[in-house]
């Protein structure tokens, strides 16, 4: 009996295993390539220099709050919704400056433009809380995010933020 147990378990295991095997190799391969380079260029550039802001914000919030439209609208699967720019810019200087650096996931970056608005930009990060040295390593979680960019005046404006952890 438990040689009949043993072999069924084993059957069942095998072919689960299969299973998954074949699934992984028919998904899909993707390799995103830029619709338009420049405007890639530019919105990578953007978010580089956005998320320094960030990450220093003890001394450039200024330059942090700058990025973002008035009408800002900030989604966080964990916080919430957030729509008024002085409360976004306050809760980053309570909660992250000094505590907490983002790191962009290499190359996980993808820009879209939106005609006659701007661009949206996905892409993957982690957060690693400064005052936690575990959290510094490669173990830290990684999120989604989503920024629409707003090109209005010449300028380009953080319209809205999808973060996702």
């Amino acid at each position: 009996m438990n040689f009949f147990k043993f072999s069924f378990c084993m059957l069942v295991l095998s072919s689960f295993m299969l299973a998954c095997t074949n699934s992984i190799k028919m998904a899909p391969s993707y390799t995103y390539k830029p619709d338009d380079r420049q405007l890639y260029d530019t919105i990578a550039h953007l978010d580089s220099v956005f998320f320094e802001a960030y990450n220093t914000c003890n001394f450039h919030l200024d330059e942090y709050a700058a990025f973002y439209a008035d009408s800002i609208e900030f989604y966080h699967d964990k916080g919430g919704m957030m729509n008024v720019k002085k409360e976004i810019v306050e809760s980053t200087k309570k909660y992250v400056c000094g505590k907490v650096t983002r790191e962009l996931i290499k190359g996980s970056i993808e820009v879209y433009p939106i005609k006659g608005y701007g661009a949206v930009e996905m892409g993957l990060h982690k957060f690693h809380n400064n005052q936690e040295p575990d959290t510094m390593d490669d173990n830290s979680p990684t999120g989604r995010f989503i920024i629409i960019w707003q090109h209005i005046n010449y300028e380009w404006k953080i319209r809205r933020v999808i973060s996702l952890h």
